[in-house]
């Protein structure tokens, strides 16, 4: 009898075991995937930041909280992938990850700054890879939203990034092209955003906010002929709006989970 209660104990053992996947809705890994995407280009960011003698004591900051946020979300999706399809991109995030990290936290290098970004790029592609694949798996149409909120926290960091590399410089042919790319993306999706026909009053508000500085921080976007930057100004204001949107991604994934729940009610 004392054999049988041993073997019932053991067998509830993994039941009992906690366990991320259990405790992450879709809604939450597709928050947090996006947040991989927006990681990644921050990274690059602070490495360009203290290269380019900007803000050095912050940027060192956040690369820091960065690359062990990165890494503890990554093992948080690992958990939670639900298909085979997820674990296939994650695979893909942490065969580029374990070369992209040495590299990243190492003392910046003008001279392999553009071969480091291009890597960083890849790195962002898979990233986005399972963003896709999770809001795929999931089936809801507010995933579409968060993953578009949450990509907006990305391409805040992405413009910040651009502009970084143009100030400190760094020789690549296509960083003007990525920089222009990353502000109209980011103008053409907060639109969406302000259309779509089910934001709640809350959400509104919200994206009022980020539209208002959008309008103001745009003059400062402008990349003149005469040579002039003020990385510290887009620093500030690149940061106010990834809050900002962090914010409105969060209202966006509980939006998600309401509506799983009615889908599942039904």
């Amino acid at each position: 009898m004392k054999l049988f209660i041993r073997l019932v104990i053991l067998s509830l053992i993994p039941l009992l075991t906690p366990n991320y996947s259990w405790g992450m809705t879709d809604a939450e890994a597709i928050n947090k995937s996006g947040r991989q995407r927006m990681l990644s280009q921050r990274m690059m960011k602070s490495y360009l930041m203290v290269g380019a003698d900007v803000k050095v004591d912050v940027a060192i900051k956040q690369l820091d909280a960065s690359v062990a946020l990165f890494e503890e979300q990554l093992l948080e999706l690992r958990d939670y992938a639900p298909t085979s399809a997820v674990n296939k991109q994650l695979d893909k995030v942490e065969s580029l990850w374990q070369i992209h990290r040495a590299k990243i936290i190492s003392t910046p290098n003008k001279d392999m700054a553009a071969e480091l970004m291009a890597e960083n790029l890849s790195l962002l592609k898979a990233c986005d890879d399972v963003v896709k694949a999770i809001a795929k798996y999931a089936k809801i149409d507010s995933a579409q939203l968060v993953d578009m909120s949450g990509r907006q926290r990305m391409l805040s960091q992405k413009i910040a990034k651009a502009y970084m590399a143009l100030y400190w410089k760094v020789s690549s042919e296509v960083l003007e092209q990525e920089f222009t790319q990353a502000v109209k993306l980011f103008d053409e999706s907060l639109t969406t955003l302000n259309d779509y026909s089910r934001n709640t009053d809350a959400l509104l508000k919200s994206l009022r906010k980020v539209n208002n500085q959008w309008k103001f921080s745009q003059s400062g976007f402008k990349l003149g002929d005469d040579g002039r930057y003020v990385p510290t100004v887009i620093a500030v204001t690149t940061e106010s709006i990834l809050k900002k949107m962090d914010q409105i991604t969060k209202q966006y994934e509980q939006l998600m989970i309401t509506q799983s729940r009615q889908v599942a009610a039904n």
